[in-house]
């Protein structure tokens, strides 16, 4: 008996990413310490998502000629620049009208300046690299390790006006992109490692996308309510039509924009960290926290519909650029994006 599991899947839009996500957020929401329950190898996947970013990192990088790090500089400095930027117009302006506490009544009762900044400042590396494995151009993915200079409270400070309080780790930055180094050094000095490393690209998506599920907890999303929704809705749809447009700008066709357009798990403990730095935030980190918590899960599920819709639309335009008037003409997918029958 064969049951059709690939195709299912990709029939759901991201779903080689989403599917699993969503198995592994159902699963660490009803059963959060089954990784401690069963333990062995079974609970070393319920926290390996580092790890196996890292080997992503790895095969991704030896799919990439070493001419393309000028490009993965320039994307991952447009999206990144693009991303701040952004984060630091809404700081300013919300810093006007709220100031650092948060609102205390009405439908809006929580929100606050510091929620906003950190849902925008911090991307999901993970999902960023899964949607580019199965969506975007390789060098792309490669992007991130520019855009990982957000990770942590760092940008958010800065962005508050409290920088100097958080010095930036050079060893993180370098941590960050040796992975990817390694794989173009391995891949570029022979292509036997590159045609043993590349196929496993597209096969760890679906294992990332588990990975990155089990971090998420979907009580969170009840937890905040529709405030909560509504943030993760204004990150994906108002971030990412300006990451859009940025990518667009650069060459780009949109997609390496809008799938940063998410918060990053870790920006959940952003609130609390800036809060310790400077007391005048703790009244606005609590509902901070739940907040930005559920931006993670909203943007997490969002993100790859949107991206997934984007790069269909992108690979039409490209199949009627093709082929020529008059004639109709197979053309390859587009993005990792299979033809729709």
């Amino acid at each position: 008996m064969s049951i059709p599991i690939k195709k299912a899947l990709e029939k759901v839009p991201g779903g080689m990413m989403l599917v699993p996500l969503g198995i592994g957020a159902v699963i660490h929401t009803l059963a959060p310490d089954a990784g401690k329950f069963f333990g062995s190898f079974t609970g070393a996947f319920f926290t390996g998502l580092a790890p196996l970013l890292a080997v992503f990192f790895v095969c991704l990088g030896a799919t990439l000629e070493i001419k393309s790090t000028p490009y993965i500089l320039k994307k991952g400095g447009v999206l990144l620049g693009s991303k701040v930027l952004f984060a630091v117009l809404v700081g300013v302006i919300a810093g006007r009208l709220l100031g650092e506490l948060p609102i205390e009544a009405g439908v809006l009762a929580g929100l606050s300046t510091l929620a906003l900044v950190a849902a925008l400042n911090d991307t999901n590396g993970g999902l960023y690299i899964s949607l580019m494995g199965q969506y975007g151009r390789k060098r792309d993915a490669g992007a991130y390790s520019i855009l990982s200079l957000e990770s942590g409270p760092f940008l958010t400070m800065v962005t508050l006006g409290i920088a100097g309080l958080a010095a930036f780790p050079w060893q993180a930055l370098v941590g960050a992109i040796l992975p990817l180094a390694l794989g173009m050094l391995l891949g570029n000095l022979d292509k036997n490692m590159r045609n043993l490393l590349a196929p496993l690209v597209p096969a760890m998506v679906p294992f990332l996308g588990l990975a990155l599920g089990l971090t998420i907890n979907l009580n969170a999303v009840v937890e905040a309510g529709l405030l909560g929704i509504a943030l993760g809705l204004f990150v994906v749809f108002v971030g990412g039509t300006v990451l859009l447009l940025a990518d667009k700008l650069t060459g780009g066709d949109g997609v390496a924009g809008l799938a940063a357009a998410t918060t990053a798990g870790n920006a959940a403990l952003v609130p609390a960290i800036v809060a310790t730095a400077n007391p005048v935030y703790a009244p606005a980190a609590e509902h901070a926290t739940v907040l930005v918590a559920a931006s993670v899960v909203v943007s997490a599920i969002l993100c790859p519909i949107v991206t997934s819709a984007w790069a269909r639309k992108v690979q039409k335009r490209e199949q009627r650029e093709d082929v020529p008037e008059g004639r109709e003409q197979e053309t390859p997918a587009h993005h990792g994006v299979e033809p729709q029958n």
